[in-house]
């Protein structure tokens, strides 16, 4: 298995993995939307392919000249995408993996704490905003019986610098933008939910031990650490000289970062386990503070 299709490649998961990949000696080619960075991306050494994820014509082709296809590219709520792609690699016994997300795991809490540890064994009842998420991770897990080698992994907060052309996660970033712009670090609510954690090279590790190891139907949680956002607000206040960090409404997420972003990403608990992945793919995460990271 050498030939290896990524989406979202220009992004911060998807490019970390293809370089991971690159060092392997895996070939690694890009599926993108237009030619914006074709260049840059021919000379990291990665192959591109130009279309859309939405063209079936162009996924079946491109997906018939590789051994294995990791999807990225805002792929946790994407239903149209998952189904044709499934549909594209139905019989094949080529290898899928798509990328979820935690919030799956969120009870909107709105800033209180939660201490309850997910596992992949525990059965998900999502609330209604993450159920389809949910099911499009039920539904690609299922393809294992139509002879595709699935795989859903589900980061948890990342962070640190990214390998791709993409340096920056989503969340933590955001969080030190409005922090700075108030003045102080921010939490909100109580601000003692907590989220795990992983940093972005073990995160990519990870997707390369699964395409390497894991059994078909598979799903992983990925963490390494947990920190309440009222910790990381206190964090942000020393690293960035700013004010003591302050509660301010979860309203006020929502109506900054929209209400997936205010209720679940900042304001809800998304705490699990990796044990499975450690056991089942001997998975080694080698950074264990986001904290120091900040």
């Amino acid at each position: 298995m050498k030939k290896i299709l990524i989406t979202g490649i220009t992004g911060y998961i998807g490019g970390t993995i293809a370089r991971k990949l690159l060092d392997k000696q895996y070939t690694v080619i890009g599926l993108v939307r237009n030619e914006d960075h074709t260049e840059e991306l021919n000379a990291a050494g990665i192959e591109t392919i130009v279309g859309s994820i939405h063209d079936e014509a162009v996924l079946q082709k491109a997906i018939s000249g590789v051994d294995a296809f990791i999807h990225n590219a805002d792929s946790a709520d994407d239903a149209y995408a998952a189904d044709s792609i499934v549909n594209a690699l139905e019989g094949t016994g080529k290898t899928f993996i798509f990328t979820s997300g935690s919030a799956i795991f969120g009870g909107k809490e709105n800033g209180e704490r939660n201490d309850f540890v997910f596992t992949e064994d525990f059965p998900l009842q999502p609330r209604l905003e993450m159920a389809s998420r949910v099911l499009i991770n039920q539904h690609i897990l299922r393809s294992a019986r139509k002879n595709v080698r699935s795989i859903v992994i589900v980061p948890t907060m990342v962070y640190g610098e990214g390998l791709g052309l993409k340096k920056d996660s989503i969340q933590l970033p955001a969080l030190i933008r409005f922090s700075k712009e108030k003045g102080f670090g921010t939490y909100f609510g109580k601000g003692e939910n907590i989220w795990s954690n992983v940093h972005i090279e073990d995160l990519a590790d990870l997707y390369v031990l699964a395409l390497e190891k894991a059994k078909a139907g598979s799903i992983y949680y990925a963490e390494n650490g947990s920190s309440t956002l009222k910790h990381l607000a206190e964090k942000i206040s020393e690293q960035y000289a700013l004010k003591a960090a302050q509660s301010v409404t979860v309203q006020e997420a929502v109506d900054t970062f929209g209400p997936a972003g205010g209720y679940f990403g900042f304001a809800s608990n998304s705490l699990c386990s990796s044990d499975k992945a450690r056991a089942e793919l001997l998975w080694k995460p080698q950074h264990q503070s986001i904290e120091h990271y900040i």
